[in-house]
């Protein structure tokens, strides 16, 4: 799951997993129960929505559905923060080289 992620901060991941178990068990005994996402949140006191999302990642991360995985998404977050990083210091490299460069064509006019 996303460490990051706001839901993360309120519920431990021991609720998640285990709400994540309940409803594949209850869905598993009826694969016709709609209401089993709704009934486990209240059981568990969650927001539905957020119980949703926790299944929908848990079945990605499983291959059973198509998606982003909470591996692959941690690495592009990581990815994104390098490329941004990398970006920065080349722009102070390029500034740099331009002082520099400025710097030594005075000193060659001389």
């Amino acid at each position: 799951m996303d460490k990051k992620h706001p839901s993360s901060k309120r519920y431990p991941p021991e609720l998640k997993e285990r709400a994540i178990r309940m409803i594949r068990e209850l869905q598993l005994e009826d694969p016709g129960d709609h209401g089993v996402i709704s009934r486990v949140a209240r059981q568990l006191g969650v927001g539905i929505e957020s119980l949703r999302l926790w299944v929908k990642q848990a079945e990605i991360d499983a291959g059973r559905r198509t998606g982003t995985t909470s591996v692959e998404h941690d690495e592009l977050v990581e990815l994104r923060k390098e490329v941004k990083e990398l970006r920065r210091s080349n722009d102070i490299l390029q500034a740099a080289a331009s002082i520099f460069g400025a710097e030594l064509d005075r000193r060659h006019k001389k």
